[in-house]
């Protein structure tokens, strides 16, 4: 069989495991390497040094599997409708609101890996996520997935930026698609103006140390009290940018196999800050929740019923002042005074 039949059905193969996004990216340099250098070398990446650390490793594929020849990039789509908060209550990013995509797409991965092996018997291939040091975003724009947009989000034409991108690096030499060589974004601008922390110091840049889904997942310090307040009653991630995206307008109506939990669309933010490491383990250690771990989630929590400002989260809020974990107690301080402030404000 040729190498162009052999792409026929391995994508066939990747579509029936949910893979509605397709492409072939020659394994060479990543386009975008000399820039994301640039922006290392800028500190936008705050706290994640795990990015500087490995830099080198991300300038070419081969870091990841020393034999390959095709980048075979994926993308998966999961739901999108935007959460109804309820009192007290905190939103989750849309992808979080399920399994840990990491597990979810290494077993499909892995399957698609063994599928090729039995057509291809002695083809080296690995199947990653944004866990490994692959420049991931380069490789699907040259796989003819999508542009980058002014919010540094892949979008596809077709059906928008509610996707995870996952690659199956492969020593076979298959046929690459076209790159997507241009930009649908125009003149917009509804991602950068509507962001609340301003993270976008210039369209394509994005600064993480202000980024909601930075500060609620990655960082473990105490968030910048000027931007305590603009988080909202974002719990876990942020999902501004790509709500207010034209690209997006149609986001939801794509059938996607992926296993949300409707529930998980908000928290109550009472309810988590109240948490034993028991209950946390037990609720959200199969999700992307377990990672900011449960001072951090407890953290969010604290900040989010701050920014709601309902008097019934005192009690928690005293309880959590005096928690042993620093910055919790921090969080639920200026949580207290921001409710009191405004319950003053409102009977003056």
């Amino acid at each position: 069989m040729d190498d162009a039949s052999l792409k026929q059905d391995l994508k066939a193969e990747a579509e029936r495991l949910g893979f509605f996004r397709f492409g072939v990216a020659p394994a060479t340099d990543a386009d975008g390497f000399a820039r994301f250098e640039v922006w290392l070398d800028a500190g936008y990446h705050g706290a994640m040094g795990y990015l500087d650390k490995h830099r080198a490793a991300r300038r070419h594929p081969a870091a990841v599997l020393p034999a390959v020849r095709s980048v075979v990039m994926l993308g998966f789509d999961y739901p999108a409708e935007p959460p109804v908060a309820g009192p007290n209550h905190g939103r989750v990013a849309a992808y979080a609101r399920g399994p840990d995509y990491h597990e979810f797409l290494w077993e499909k991965l892995n399957t698609l890996s063994a599928w090729l092996r039995k057509r291809v018997p002695d083809a080296q291939s690995r199947g990653v996520t944004d866990s490994a040091p692959l420049l991931e975003r380069d490789f699907a724009r040259r796989a003819g997935l999508g542009w980058f947009g002014k919010n540094t989000m892949l979008i596809d034409k077709r059906r928008g930026s509610f996707f995870l991108l996952a690659a199956l690096l492969t020593s076979v030499d298959l046929p690459a698609d076209a790159p997507h060589a241009a930009s649908h974004c125009g003149t917009c601008t509804a991602c950068l103006d509507a962001c609340p922390t301003q993270a976008f110091p210039a369209p394509g840049t994005l600064d993480a140390r202000k980024c909601i889904s930075y500060l609620t997942i990655e960082t473990k310090a105490a968030f910048p009290l000027e931007l305590r307040g603009k988080v909202g009653d974002w719990l876990f991630g942020c999902d501004v940018c790509q709500d207010v995206c034209p690209w997006n307008r149609n986001a939801g109506e794509w059938a996607t196999a992926f296993p949300a939990e409707p529930t998980f669309a908000s928290l109550d933010a009472i309810a988590v800050l109240e948490l034993s490491e028991d209950e946390f383990r037990r609720r959200f250690r199969p999700t992307p929740l377990a990672r900011p771990k449960r001072n951090g989630l407890r953290r969010n929590a604290a900040i989010v019923l701050g920014n709601t400002g309902d008097a019934r989260a005192l009690p928690a809020l005293e309880c959590a002042a005096n928690d042993p974990d620093p910055t919790v107690r921090d969080a639920a301080e200026w949580a207290k005074f921001q409710i009191r402030n405004r319950s003053t404000q409102v009977l003056s």
